[in-house]
């Protein structure tokens, strides 16, 4: 089925789930508001998209996980406070006998380096290791499926985020330059101590050059300060743009297709509202973990933040650039977006990740879109993400640029990408 073939005025029925999108957006934030991931808010909120939005499909259904929401970023304290002890092990080096302080230095040094590796995995890489030593919560993503007429042969899946994000405070102090600085500051701190770490070690240093050596570190403390106070544990963001852009933009795809009562052939079409992606992605992975999509041909689309037209981009890199999407997907998406008057960028998020990351790493071909500014924007983890920051253009757009996708999908799949 194509998308230019509907006997409909496409302006007017992408405007009706424009509205619909917006008027969803500010409801939830009205009513039930901030959706730190494992809260009751979260799940006030998954309910809410269950038993609202269920009419649009042909099934509904929650799916419940278990995770530790602070797990993931607690890397900013938890390294600040790891390198605070290296240093003070190194400084006190000095003041112990001899081969005590060489213990400590040797100390110093492994430590630091545990610490990059930890901030490598943990931060980059997405990787769960501190989940064992933080409380449990549930989260929960809710699924909302579109069958098509006759046997399923293709299926396509649009997401967005429920849970919204900490705020940042550097952010929120100083945006994205102040923001730089502070975490410049701190993995540049870390970075000298290792240095001078290895340099304790290796080399036999003189009475003047350990003492200056000491001096360094104790002042690297200082810019370590910045994981100590990174994100507010007391204050959930709105998340008006991320991620209910992402969440009701995708199901604004189901909305559109009941009310003009459009059914595909063959394909599948699916609206995950995924829980826990500001916690590591642990929505996506226990997604992809507990379904099974190997059965026909399936394409993920994350959407996450529609809100900066000047920034909209088909993204072929995601998680800090590890990981490569699907060429296919994206090939498929950006040709949609042309098909919609678009001449959109291929972009890669160089720090950060969407849980077209996890689908990937599961197994299932995805491609991200998103329109911010990964600077980060003002607004980007701060209170600013509100709904009355919608930008309203942008949500039409992204909405269109995914109804094409999905029409170019059911059309022609994603071999005729390649």
């Amino acid at each position: 089925m194509k998308f230019n073939e509907l006997d409909l005025n496409h302006v007017a029925k992408i405007r009706e789930s424009t509205n619909f999108t917006v008027r969803e957006i500010r409801k939830v934030c009205k009513t039930i508001g901030p959706r730190a991931a494992g809260s009751e808010n979260e799940d006030k909120a998954q309910d809410y998209v269950l038993e609202s939005c269920a009419k649009f499909a042909d099934s509904a259904e929650k799916q419940s996980f278990k995770l530790s929401p602070r797990a993931f970023m607690a890397w900013p304290w938890f390294s600040a406070v790891i390198e605070s002890i290296a240093i003070a092990l190194f400084i006190a080096a000095g003041f112990v006998p001899q081969n005590l302080g060489r213990a400590f230095q040797v100390g110093s040094l492994v430590l630091t380096v545990l610490i990059l590796v930890y901030i490598v995995l943990e931060f980059l890489l997405y990787k769960q290791i501190m989940d064992p030593f933080f409380r449990k919560a549930q989260s929960s993503n809710v699924i909302l499926t579109k069958k098509p007429k006759g046997e399923v042969k293709r299926r396509i899946i649009f997401s967005g985020h429920m849970d919204s994000a900490y705020e940042w405070r550097f952010t929120h102090w100083g945006g994205y330059k102040l923001l730089r600085v502070a975490i410049y500051t701190a993995l540049g701190c870390v970075a000298v101590c290792l240095v001078l770490d290895i340099l304790s070690v290796v080399l036999k240093l003189s009475d003047g050059a350990q003492l200056a050596f000491r001096i360094a570190e104790g002042v690297c403390v200082l810019g370590l300060c910045v994981g100590f106070v990174f994100d507010d544990p007391k204050l959930v963001v709105e998340g008006a743009n991320d991620d209910l852009t992402g969440v009701f933009s995708s199901i604004a795809v189901l909305q559109f297709m009941t009310t003009n009562n459009i059914e595909f052939e063959h394909t599948e079409v699916m609206a995950v509202s995924m829980g826990s992606e500001e916690s590591g992605l642990r929505g996506a992975k226990a997604f992809v973990k507990a379904n099974k999509f190997d059965d026909v041909e399936t394409v993920f689309v994350a959407t996450d933040t529609v809100r900066d037209m000047e920034f909209m981009g088909v993204y072929h890199k995601d998680m800090t650039g590890t990981v490569s999407l699907d060429k296919t997907a994206v090939a498929l998406m950006l040709q949609a977006s042309y098909d919609a008057g678009l001449d959109l960028p291929k972009l890669s998020i160089d720090l950060g990740a969407t849980d077209a990351a996890a689908m990937m790493q599961g197994g299932v071909p995805s491609v991200a879109f998103c329109a911010m500014d990964h600077a980060p924007a003002r607004y980007y983890h701060t209170r600013l993400d509100t709904a009355e920051n919608l930008n309203v253009q942008t949500i039409e757009k992204g909405i269109e640029v995914l109804l094409r996708t999905a029409f170019l999908f059911d059309e022609r799949g994603l071999s005729s990408n390649e």
